[in-house]
C-alpha cells in the first residue's frame, strides 16, 4: 500500500500575511475561479480576500455553519465549477472546506483567523456527527497564510486552546510508543521526535505566550504547523493524538456544553500523563501560565462529567490501543481526576 506524504509547500506568516494572497496563488501556479469559504464571524476577512483576489481571481463568498457533512456537501457541490477552495476562519470553517476540497478534488488555502488546534495545517478534518465528533483523513492546505494581526486580535481563549492542543502530542506519542511495544504497531521516530519538539517549544515558552502579542501568535502557528507535518510524515494522527483526545471527545458526548478541544485535550493530557508516569506536573503549570484550563472548573463542566469521559474515552476510536487499554474502574477514575486536581 502506498502512502503519500501531503505537506503544505508554501507557508507566510506574518504581519498583515492576508494581502499576499494573490502572490501565493500565483506562485501555485493556480489559475481559475475560486470558492472562498468562511464562518459568520470571518466574513469581514472574506470580503478582503475578494477584493484582493478580483482582478485576477474572480471568487466568491461562502457563508459555513457547523462542522457537518451536510455543509461539507453543501461546499463541494457549491465548488464544481471552481478551481480552489479558499477557507478563511476557525477551526470549523477550515475543517469543512479542507474535506469538501477532496470531495470536489481542487487544491485548498487554509487562512486561520485563530490558531486554536492544529486542524490549520493538518490533514485532517473534526466533523461533528449524531454520535460524536469523528476526524476524518482529508488532505493538508497547498498553502497556510496565517495573518498574525488577525490572529493576536482573536479571543486569547483560542491561541491559549492551541497550547492545549499541541501540549497533548505529550502523551499522544507515548501512547503510540506503548501501541508499538505492546501490539506492534507501526512507529515513526522522526514524525515522533518533530511532534516532540512541538511541544516543548511551547511547554519551554509558557510563561512568554500572553494576549495581544503577535510573537506568541508565532510561536503558537509555527508549532501547529509542526505538529501537522508529524502527522503527514507518519501518515496518520498518531503523533498528536492519543488517549487524551479519546478523553476530549468522550467529555463533547458527556458534557451539556464542552469547553473548546484544545483546552479539553490540555486537561486530558495532565491526567494521561500521570497514568504515563510522566512529568503532569510541569504540564499542569505551563497550561496555567498560559492561561488555558487545568480542572473541570476551568473548563466549565462538572465533576462528574469528567468521570464519565474518562469512564468512555475507552470506547472511542477502540482500534487505537492508548494507555487507557481496556478501560478505567470508577473508582481509579476519580483518583486519577483527584491526584491530578482535576476535580476537587
Amino acid at each position: 500500500m502506498k502512502k503519500w506524504m501531503s505537506l503544505p509547500r508554501i507557508v507566510v506568516m506574518e504581519q498583515d500575511a492576508i494581502r499576499d494572497t494573490a502572490n501565493v496563488l500565483k506562485e501555485l501556479k493556480l489559475d481559475g475561479d475560486g470558492l472562498i469559504v468562511c464562518g459568520k464571524h470571518t466574513c469581514a476577512y472574506g470580503r478582503q480576500i475578494e477584493g484582493i483576489l478580483e482582478n485576477e481571481y474572480p471568487a466568491e463568498v461562502m457563508v459555513v455553519g457547523s462542522a457537518t457533512m451536510e455543509e461539507v456537501r453543501r461546499v463541494a457541490n457549491h465548488a464544481t465549477d471552481k478551481s480552489f477552495i479558499v477557507a478563511v476562519g476557525g477551526g470549523k470553517t477550515i475543517d469543512i472546506a479542507k474535506l469538501a476540497s477532496v470531495t470536489a478534488n481542487l487544491p485548498f488555502i487554509s487562512v486561520p483567523t485563530a490558531a486554536s488546534h492544529d486542524g490549520i495545517a493538518s490533514m485532517r478534518a473534526s466533523i461533528r456527527f449524531s454520535e460524536g465528533t469523528q476526524s476524518i483523513e482529508a488532505q493538508s492546505p497547498l498553502a497556510i497564510i496565517a495573518d498574525t494581526r488577525i490572529i493576536a486580535q482573536a479571543p486569547y481563549r483560542l491561541l491559549a486552546a492551541g497550547c492545549g492542543d499541541i501540549i497533548s502530542n505529550y502523551t499522544a506519542v507515548k501512547d503510540w510508543d506503548l501501541a508499538r511495544k505492546l501490539r506492534g504497531e507501526e512507529f515513526s521516530e522522526y514524525a515522533a521526535a518533530l511532534s516532540l519538539m512541538s511541544t516543548e517549544i511551547i511547554l519551554n515558552s509558557a510563561t512568554q505566550i500572553k494576549p495581544n502579542l503577535e510573537d506568541s501568535v508565532r510561536l503558537v502557528v509555527k508549532a501547529l504547523v509542526s505538529s501537522s507535518v508529524a502527522m503527514s510524515i507518519a501518515g496518520s494522527s498518531r503523533p498528536a493524538s492519543g488517549s487524551e483526545h479519546k478523553f476530549s471527545h468522550a467529555l463533547d458526548a458527556m458534557a451539556p456544553k464542552p469547553a473548546l478541544h484544545g483546552e479539553q485535550c490540555g486537561v486530558g493530557t495532565i491526567m494521561m500523563a500521570y497514568l504515563h508516569g510522566g512529568d503532569w506536573q510541569r504540564i499542569r503549570q505551563a497550561l496555567q501560565s498560559i492561561g488555558a484550563p487545568v480542572d473541570a472548573r476551568g473548563l466549565g463542566v462538572e465533576d462528574r462529567c469528567i468521570i464519565q469521559a474518562l469512564l468512555h474515552a475507552k470506547d472511542i476510536r477502540p482500534e487505537r490501543y492508548t494507555i487507557l487499554g481496556e478501560g478505567l474502574t470508577k473508582k481509579a477514575a476519580q483518583e486519577l481526576a483527584k491526584v491530578t486536581m482535576v476535580i476537587e
